[in-house]
């Protein structure tokens, strides 16, 4: 089981940019997904989880610009950024709680992060 982000990049301040990850491999369930984002010399940080029933949580400092949503058929988390800011630059990291089929540990699965860089 892994997780795979794709998405991220450069855009201008104000713009707008989508990521998005997926779940593969043998999965039985997966519970809460999320987008977490971690700068250099700070800790990663929560920016928006969603549960399997859609109830989403969001960080103060994305409220009313970021979305974040899932397609549970496709084991598949979004996250929609608008009205970026040179502060949210930062490597973004997808995370969900799997349940793998068969052999395997149901625990918190990490995808590999991805850039995102807010210019001025």
């Amino acid at each position: 089981v892994q997780l795979q982000a794709s998405g991220g990049g450069l855009v201008q301040a104000g713009g707008s940019l989508s990521l998005s990850c997926a779940a593969l491999g043998s999965i039985f369930s997966i519970n809460g997904m999320g987008w977490y984002r971690q700068v250099p010399g700070k800790q990663r940080a929560l920016v928006a989880r969603i549960t399997s029933g859609g109830s989403t949580v969001y960080d103060d400092s994305v409220k009313g610009r970021f979305t974040i949503s899932r397609d549970n058929a496709k084991n598949t988390v979004y996250l929609q950024m608008s009205s970026l800011k040179p502060e949210d630059t930062a490597v973004y990291y997808c995370n969900a709680y799997i349940s793998p089929r068969g052999v395997g540990v149901a625990g918190d699965y990490w995808g590999q992060g991805t850039l995102v860089t807010v210019s001025s």
